[in-house]
């Protein structure tokens, strides 16, 4: 079975660069375009909601004020001219103290639910590398809503008059506390790109002849064998390209790949061990880092063949 396995694939090989199925360049599926776009939405308009909550803590909530002392005496103001009522404090309520924590909470939840949704986003449909500025907003939009929908809020509470001291020292913890979990929680440590999902294309293509892998519900990798352990979960084990895989939630190649084609006995290049390097790092963020080309022991075990493009 294993045998017939690897004449099938041979013979099925395309034999050029061309024949490859998709084209060179990884491009998301419609499918996971459009669920990008919806998550895309739905964490704008929670952001929104968020940045609204805070005007309303703002020009409403922090401007709330009562006043104590209210029988004092009318004095007139040397200075200004003015008559003052003697004796009266305005003070922060305590209802507006509790609603201002209330409010603190619902934003903080807002933000960080938004940023949960944009980066499933940006799994399924990721900025280019090359892109320098685009990639470091789209990926970091998260921290940075997350900023502008405390920092302000943050300062007008320890600026304002009207709170006392434990009032103010409360809502400033809570509102820096919860700012800096939305702000961590929105970071993409490690954010994936076109050009990382391309070079796992690149290398399955090189590999097997075809972009075709395999994968199962669990687990955040995708696998060029079905006859490996990480895949005989008893779940149903799923075929697609490496774009329907992205699509189906797992974000790379696994790096276990020589051990794969050995146990679906196909042929292994000799230079596995630098492919799975390359493969590391570019997976890591390095993506400016070589994909070596595979190296067959016999040319014929050669899946595909892949022609160096002309120099510029």
């Amino acid at each position: 079975m294993a045998e017939k396995k690897k004449v099938d694939r041979a013979e099925q090989a395309p034999t050029n660069a061309s024949a490859a199925e998709p084209p060179a360049g990884w491009v998301p599926t419609a499918a996971a375009k459009q669920k990008a776009t919806t998550f895309r939405w739905i964490a704008a308009v929670l952001w929104a909601v968020a940045i609204a909550g805070e005007a309303v803590g703002i020009f409403w909530l922090l401007r709330q004020r009562v006043f104590v002392g209210e029988d004092g005496t009318l004095v007139r103001d040397p200075d200004t001219g003015l008559l003052q009522e003697q004796g009266v404090t305005a003070q922060f309520p305590q209802w507006a103290f509790i609603a201002l924590l209330v409010l603190l909470v619902v934003i903080a939840a807002l933000s960080i639910t938004g940023s949960v949704l944009w980066k499933k986003a940006n799994r399924l449909d990721p900025a280019r590398k090359s892109e320098t500025v685009r990639f470091f907003v789209q990926n970091q939009l998260g921290a940075i809503i997350a900023i502008v929908a405390f920092l302000p809020l943050i300062i007008l509470i320890f600026l304002n008059k009207d709170m006392d001291k434990g009032q103010k020292t409360t809502a400033g913890i809570v509102g820096i506390a919860l700012a800096a979990l939305a702000v961590v929680l929105g970071i993409d440590f490690n954010p994936p790109s076109v050009e990382q999902y391309t070079a796992d294309q690149s290398a399955v293509i090189q590999l097997l002849g075809q972009d075709e892998v395999v994968w199962v519900d669990g687990g955040a990798v995708y696998h060029v064998c079905d006859q490996v352990s990480a895949i005989q979960t008893g779940s149903e084990i799923r075929t697609g390209t490496t774009a329907e895989a992205v699509e189906a939630g797992k974000i790379r190649l696994t790096l276990q790949f020589a051990s794969e084609l050995r146990a679906c006995d196909l042929a292994v290049p000799e230079n596995a061990d630098e492919i799975t390097e390359a493969l590391r790092a570019i997976q890591a963020g390095q993506v400016d880092t070589l994909l070596p080309a595979p190296v067959w022991a016999d040319p014929a075990d050669a899946p595909i063949q892949v022609e160096e493009a002309p120099a510029e």
